[in-house]
């Protein structure tokens, strides 16, 4: 699918606040709110759109503490067998498929160092994963939902 300008600034309007009404977005992007509303379900019809969701701030939830874990695993891993083994541990919130020498990189959350130190082992007695690298984050400098069709990709300095 093909987006217009318009159908960008409503994306953008929805990743800004994804519960602003359609008279709302229609204000920001020059529409009336049902003509809105049809680009919305054109989107959401063409999974442009996948769905909506709440952002919570973790650590109001007691997770306060978060790394990014390079997996290694076991000769030629596919991505398949690497999720599988991942996914059932509910303290990976995302994880990735990536160049170079680890098999993916994973990020987790966890109440704390020592919640961080048992998921971490827990993962470590996977059967394919031989190795393991984390870094914990020290604070959050950026933390978009995802990029915005407004904002470019990159960012230079001015």
């Amino acid at each position: 699918m093909r987006l217009d300008e318009i159908d960008r600034r409503i994306v953008a309007e929805l990743l800004e606040n994804g519960r602003a009404s359609y008279a709302q977005i229609g204000d920001a992007v020059g529409l009336s709110a049902p003509a809105v509303k049809r680009r919305v379900d054109r989107l959401r019809a063409e999974r442009v759109i996948t769905g909506f969701s709440a952002v919570v701030d973790p650590a109001a939830l007691g997770w306060t503490t978060e790394a990014f874990i390079e997996i290694f695993c076991t000769g030629a891993t596919s991505p398949e067998e690497i999720y599988a083994s991942i996914r059932k541990h509910p303290e990976v919130v995302a994880a990735y498929t990536v160049s170079g020498d680890a098999s993916a990189l994973v990020h987790v959350r966890a109440r704390d160092i020592q919640h961080l130190e048992q998921a971490l082992e827990r993962l470590r007695r996977e059967d394919n994963i031989t190795a393991t690298k984390t870094a914990i984050v020290l604070s959050r400098l950026i933390g978009r939902p995802t990029d915005s069709p407004e904002r470019p990709a990159e960012v230079t300095e001015r």
